[in-house]
C-alpha cells in the first residue's frame, strides 16, 4: 500500500526496522573499531567498521524517508548507501584472504598483493559503472533512452559485481583445495601443530561463509535489477530488510565473534613453514615487476612463457628467524596469532 499520491515508495515504508538496524549495525560497528584498536589491524580490518558505518547511515537515511518519501535526494542518498555497504565487506575478503596467502606463500597461486589490487581495481570499474547508472536513472533532466540507458548500466555492474566474487571464490577454492593436499588442513598430533591446522581452516571457513552471505545479496540485487520497478521484490519491502539488513548484519556479528585477526599475523612477512607447525619471520614476497604489470598480468603469466626463475624465500626457510612465543597471542594484540 502506498503511504500517500506522491510518494516514491510503491508501499507504505517500515518506521520501524531501519530504526532496529541502524542500532544493531551502530553496535556491531563500534565493537569492530574496538577490535581493530585491540589487535592494531586498522590496515587489515578497517572496512568493517567502515562498511558498518555506511548501512548506519544508510538505514538513518531510510527511516528519515519514510516520514518524508515524497522527498527525493534523501530517497536516493539511502538507496546508494545501501548498495555501497556490502562491496566494502567484500573488499575485507579480499584483504583478509591476501593475508592468509602471505602466511602460507608457497601455496598462493597468485602473489598476495594482487588479489586486493585485481579484484579492488575490478570493483573500482564496477563502482564507475553503477555511479553513473545510477546518476542517469536519478536525473530529474533524464530523457527516456537517457533512463534505459543507466537501468543497463546498473544491470551490468551487479551482474559484474557478481562474477568478480564468484572469481574470488574459486581463488579461494583453488588455495584451499592446495591446502589440503599438502596436509596443512589435517589434524595433528601435537596441540601446537593441530592450533596451527585449526586455525587455517577456521579463517577459510569464515571466507566461504561470509562469501555465501554476500553472494545471496548480490544475487538478490540482480534479481531485483531485472524484474524492473514493477516486480516483487522492487514492490514489497521485507526483501531489503532481510538481504541488505539481517544477512549484513549476521556477516558483521560473524566477524565480531570469529574476528579474522584473532588468528592471522598482523606481519605479512611472517609465514608458517611447511612442517604447518613453525612460524618464521621472513623477507617478504615482493614482486619486482612493474605495477602496472601487476595488475595486468596478476598470475605472471608472462613469467611462465618466458620461464624465469622466481625467488621462493620460502625453500631456504632454515634462514629465517622463529618467531618468538610472544608473537603467538594476537588475542593481546601484539601482532601475532590467538591461541584459539
Amino acid at each position: 500500500m502506498v503511504c500517500c499520491d506522491s510518494s516514491l515508495y510503491p508501499y507504505s515504508p517500515s518506521k520501524v526496522a531501519p530504526i532496529i538496524l541502524l542500532a544493531v549495525f551502530l553496535a556491531s560497528t563500534a565493537h569492530h573499531i574496538y577490535l581493530n584498536i585491540r589487535y592494531k589491524s586498522w590496515r587489515i580490518t578497517a572496512t568493517l567498521p567502515w562498511g558498518g558505518l555506511l548501512f548506519v547511515v544508510g538505514f538513518a537515511m531510510r527511516e528519515v524517508s519514510a516520514f518524508k518519501p515524497n522527498h527525493l535526494p534523501i530517497f536516493i542518498a539511502s538507496i546508494c548507501l545501501l548498495l555501497l555497504a556490502p562491496p566494502v565487506f567484500a573488499v575485507t575478503n579480499y584483504i583478509v584472504l591476501g593475508r592468509v596467502l602471505y602466511y602460507v606463500p608457497y601455496l598462493s597461486p597468485i602473489h598476495p598483493g594482487r588479489v586486493i589490487s585485481t579484484f579492488l581495481g575490478l570493483d573500482a570499474v564496477i563502482g564507475v559503472i553503477t555511479g553513473n547508472g545510477g546518476a542517469r536513472v536519478a536525473s530529474v533532466d533524464a530523457s527516456p533512452s537517457d533512463i534505459r540507458a543507466g537501468r543497463a548500466m546498473l544491470r551490468a555492474s551487479i551482474i559484474l559485481q557478481l562474477v568478480s566474487f564468484f572469481l574470488f571464490v574459486a581463488l579461494e577454492g583453488f588455495f584451499h583445495r592446495r591446502c589440503i593436499r599438502q596436509g596443512l588442513l589435517a589434524p595433528k598430533p601435537s596441540p601446537e601443530a593441530n592450533k596451527q591446522s585449526k586455525n587455517l581452516r577456521r579463517i577459510l571457513y569464515l571466507m566461504y561463509i561470509s562469501s555465501a552471505i554476500i553472494s545471496c545479496r548480490h544475487v538478490f540485487r540482480v534479481v531485483e535489477v531485472f524484474q524492473g520497478s514493477d516486480g516483487y521484490l522492487a514492490r514489497h519491502e521485507w526483501p531489503l530488510y532481510v538481504f541488505d539488513g539481517v544477512f549484513m548484519f549476521a556477516n558483521m556479528l560473524m566477524l565480531n565473534i570469529w574476528n579474522p585477526m584473532r588468528y592471522l599475523p598482523n606481519d605479512n612477512k611472517i609465514y608458517l613453514s611447511k612442517d604447518g607447525v613453525t612460524q618464521r619471520l621472513g623477507p617478504g614476497w615482493v614482486d619486482k615487476r612493474p605495477f602496472v604489470l601487476t595488475i595486468i598480468d596478476p598470475f605472471d603469466v608472462g613469467g611462465l612463457f618466458m620461464k624465469k626463475d622466481k625467488f621462493k624465500f620460502w625453500d631456504n626457510e632454515n634462514e629465517h628467524p622463529i618467531v618468538g612465543q610472544e608473537m603467538a597471542g594476537a588475542d593481546k594484540g601484539a601482532g601475532g596469532r590467538a591461541t584459539a
